[in-house]
């Protein structure tokens, strides 16, 4: 054999070891871990924990993947909204909190590889107490040491539900404790709404100021024209269209016109808002000075005709002739959105503007950016959008925003990820105005600023890299020599701008002058713009060398508290020179002071007289700041009660365990909005949070609205923070139906029960008036909301239901919904039977809610024996 081909075999032999070997190897090494199929369930073991205000929970992970999870090489990386007694973790992994809820899992020395089927556990305590499923951990996702940039989503973490209520398990204590719901406990509380007869229900929704029926009716056909002026061709515009949805068939708009007719008409001398309507036999009346008027004439008109015509193709309606006279009680009516925790697209913006108009709440308070995304585009500072408006994987937040809420470790839209363009803003904005809804823009700082800090470390980053140190340094929001050690509320370290900067106030200036550009452009009125203001947490500045710099400059400065004054004072002069006012929350509005050696807040007598408005949320019960909103209205600032106790939508409806939404303020139901007394209301809180009742004395020495305060509550707001808002869907659950007990609070006449001073009466008062209003809701309103604008997915309450002499009786919070039931134990569906009166079947029984359409909510059991 020649050498040649002696070579050639020993290659051949060579390279068929290689694949053998190769194919060995592939055969005796395990497949690799999906992440996807390594299932997290958590579970509450213990409230009260060692009878301290603090909590015991469990986590297990579940490996259903074919591949194993090793013992070492990987980090699991979740999002938590409290925080964890490191030493207290129990099991073969060590957990770390890294900033805002961002927590690290690394395995220990111990931890052993996890193959198919197998779990492990890990405990770990946790200060307050768990009472609900959004008190679980969210948004796991792993990641291998060898591709520490790549996150890879896992399995939506499950939560166990209690079996049984927690006064049965250890550690109930005097401490909050898990409830459940029941259908008797249910039963009771519904009870006491009257079911009352449809057609003897007013016809227009929110409650006008003098209302008459006149038993007669107009029928509305497509032929029947609108007779306008000129001057409200865009109203009759808006009100054509939304006829078409009724008839199929746009009605024709026109200056005059003899006949059957719908005549808007201007008549001089009402408010600016006011309307009068009156429907005869012959004609549809509205008459209005101002646009807006006529507008909220035509809104009482759509509230007339039954929710049911918007299935579309009628050939015509009637309507119930009236006599109507109507002005807002309230002149600032506002919902305040957050869509910087979690985004919302533009379509669904603009979905809840036309809900807004529908039930006259004119003011949107838009909170647009916040420690967690920055969701307006400014021209000018594009990373502001680029880097702030993106959450994804990352642990140096060079590039993006870390994970928040759940969002997953991909900026792949929303939640987490997404922002309005420059155009959008101007659509939304000229969508608003066309509505009579005047939008305030949020620009959240100092605090709560995180995206437009680290969006301004990028843009320092990259000029400085590029050899632009003064441009680098134009817009920086915070001082690079800052050693300050604080946490804020929700636990971030590094997400309050520094005041002393120069280049701050060139960032605001900015902002505010590109704001203002797309108002111009849009065509409508910015009078002011909302800086925040809240929760700026002790420790910020303090070791700052810019701050201590500023305060040797100026003898009036004495401790960094001052920095806050100095820091509005500035904000306050951009905006003056500009024309506009100043809002903010109620921190903007308060001062630090000394009493007996303690620090205290007190209204800040050198901004009163500057016309600043505040948005006033505190008044937690128990937490000394019952009276806060009053005090500040007495003081001379311009106050939008905000109360967390009746108005925060995104609290937990009730205090059972399924209910989602947090509860650290209250919990809020449709009633709460609806029985708030805006100018008392002392009057009937008699429960805190919980529903246990309240000292007699929790009002004692606190400040009551004086005549004076009362002139300065320029309206009320409903407000929906959006940490838990994960989809357009669970914004309408949380919404739905409360916006309406706000609405009717903010347009209507004050109620005889909130000024009768007999407690007797004015609680049987209450109870006739939450009646009407609970049935106008269930028969006339939530029919309308399954079809307006494509229809909203609101809150349906789970029926009640109690078992008494074999039979089960049932009934539900918003009367005329519509109950359905299983007598075999299956769950209900739209084809099971309807609920007209007592079940006389026996075994277990299943009822559900069901709407207009046919969507049906939870199920609630009882066993009929």
């Amino acid at each position: 054999m020649s050498t040649s081909t002696n070579h050639y075999f020993k290659i051949f032999w060579v390279a068929l070891g290689t694949i053998f070997l190769n194919f060995t190897l592939a055969r005796s090494q395990p497949a690799a871990l999906d992440p996807q199929k390594l299932v997290t369930n958590w579970e509450i073991n213990e409230n009260n924990y060692q009878n301290k205000a603090q909590f015991l929970s469990t986590l297990t992970f579940t490996n259903k993947s074919t591949g194993a999870l090793p013992a070492t090489g990987w980090k699991i990386y979740f999002n938590y909204n409290r925080s964890i007694i490191p030493s207290s973790v129990r099991g073969t992994v060590n957990i770390q909190h890294l900033n805002g809820d961002l927590f690290e899992i690394t395995p220990r020395p111990d931890f052993r590889i996890m193959v198919t089927g197998n779990s492990t556990r890990i405990s770990f305590i946790t200060g307050g107490s768990a009472l609900n499923i959004t008190d679980a951990p969210s948004g796991f996702y792993f990641v291998q040491d060898t591709n520490p940039r790549q996150g890879l989503a896992m399995a939506p973490v499950t939560v166990t539900v209690p079996t049984q209520a927690e006064q049965s398990l250890p550690g109930g204590g005097n401490s909050p404790t898990i409830t459940l719901a029941t259908p008797e406990a249910i039963f009771q509380q519904n009870k006491a709404t009257e079911d009352m007869v449809a057609t003897k229900l007013p016809q227009v929704f929110p409650t006008p100021a003098s209302y008459r029926e006149t038993n007669t009716e107009f029928i509305l056909t497509p032929d029947i024209p609108i007779i306008t002026p000129a001057d409200y061709f865009p109203e009759a515009e808006m009100l054509a269209n939304d006829l078409a949805a009724v008839f199929g068939k746009k009605l024709t708009f026109k200056n005059t016109g003899e006949g059957k007719a719908i005549r808007l008409i201007k008549k001089e001398g009402l408010g600016p808002e006011a309307y009068e309507l009156r429907v005869t036999p012959q004609e549809i009346i509205i008459n209005a000075t101002a646009p807006a008027g006529m507008f909220y004439g035509m809104q009482s008109l759509k509230t007339m005709l039954p929710g049911t015509a918007l299935d579309g193709k009628l050939k015509s309606v009637s309507i119930k002739g009236v006599e109507i006279t109507d002005s807002p009680r309230f002149n600032h009516r506002a919902v305040m959105l957050d869509v910087a925790r979690n985004f919302q697209p533009k379509k669904q913006v603009l979905k809840i503007l036309d809900l807004m108009a529908l039930y006259k709440l004119n003011v949107l308070h838009f909170h647009l950016n916040d420690d967690e995304g920055w969701r307006l585009e400014i021209k000018t500072l594009p990373e502001l959008t680029e880097f702030g408006s993106k959450r994804a994987h990352t642990l140096d937040s060079r590039n993006n925003l870390p994970p928040s809420y759940g969002s997953g470790p991909v900026s792949t839209g929303p939640p987490g990820s997404g922002f309005y363009t420059r155009a959008d803003f101007v659509e939304i904005l000229k969508y608003a105005r066309d509505r009579n809804i005047k939008v305030i823009p949020e620009i959240e700082t100092p605090g709560h600023a995180r995206a437009a800090i680290k969006a301004m470390d990028a843009r320092y980053t990259r000029l400085l890299g590029a050899g632009q140190r003064e441009a680098a340094e134009k817009y920086l929001l915070r001082d690079i020599n800052d050693k300050s050690e604080y946490q804020s509320v929700q636990n971030w370290n590094d997400n309050v701008i520094n005041v002393a900067l120069p280049s701050v106030y060139n960032f605001m200036e900015t902002v505010v002058d590109e704001v203002r550009e797309m108002y111009k452009e849009a065509g409508a009125t910015l009078q002011t713009i909302h800086f925040g203001g809240d929760e700026v947490p002790n420790g910020v500045w303090v070791k700052s060398p810019q701050v201590q710099k500023l305060m040797q400059q100026d003898e009036r400065f004495t401790s960094v508290d001052d920095m806050w004054y100095y820091y509005f004072g500035k904000v306050n002069e951009i905006l003056k020179t500009r024309n506009l006012y100043l809002s903010g929350w109620e921190e903007v509005a308060m001062r630090k002071t000394e009493i007996d050696g303690q620090k205290h807040y007190i209204p800040n007598p050198s901004l009163v007289n500057e016309n600043i408005h505040v948005d006033v949320w505190n008044n937690v019960l128990g937490s000394g700041a019952e009276d806060l909103p009053y005090r500040l209205a007495n003081a001379g600032y311009k106050v939008v009660l905000s109360n967390v106790t009746h108005l925060y939508m995104d609290m937990a409806y009730n205090n059972t365990f399924e209910e989602p939404g947090f509860y650290w303020g209250s919990y809020v139901d449709v009633d709460k909005p609806f029985r708030f007394i805006p100018f008392n209301y002392y009057k009937n809180t008699k429960t805190d949070k919980f529903g246990k009742l309240l000292p007699r004395t929790i009002f004692a020495g606190k400040e009551r609205l004086t005549e004076f305060g009362k002139n300065n509550i320029v309206g009320i707001q409903g407000l929906l923070w959006a940490e838990t808002i994960i989809s357009p869907e669970r914004m309408e659950y949380m919404l739905l139906p409360k916006l309406l007990g706000l609405a009717e609070r903010a347009w209507a006449p004050e109620p005889d029960w909130a000024l009768e001073k007999d407690s007797v009466k004015s609680e049987a008062q209450y109870q006739q008036a939450w009646s009407q209003f609970a049935n106008v809701l269930g028969k006339r309103e939530l029919s309308r909301l399954d079809r307006y604008r494509g229809g909203f997915r609101y809150r349906l309450p789970l029926p009640g239901a109690i078992v008494q002499n074999g039979k089960v009786t049932a009934n539900v919070q918003l009367p005329g919904l519509t109950i359905r039931y299983t007598a075999d134990g299956t769950e209900p569906t739209v084809k099971s039977k309807l609920y007209t009166g007592p079940i006389i079947e026996t075994g277990a029984i299943k009822l559900r809610t069901f709407d207009s359409t046919g969507r049906g909510g939870k199920s609630v059991r009882v066993v009929n024996l």
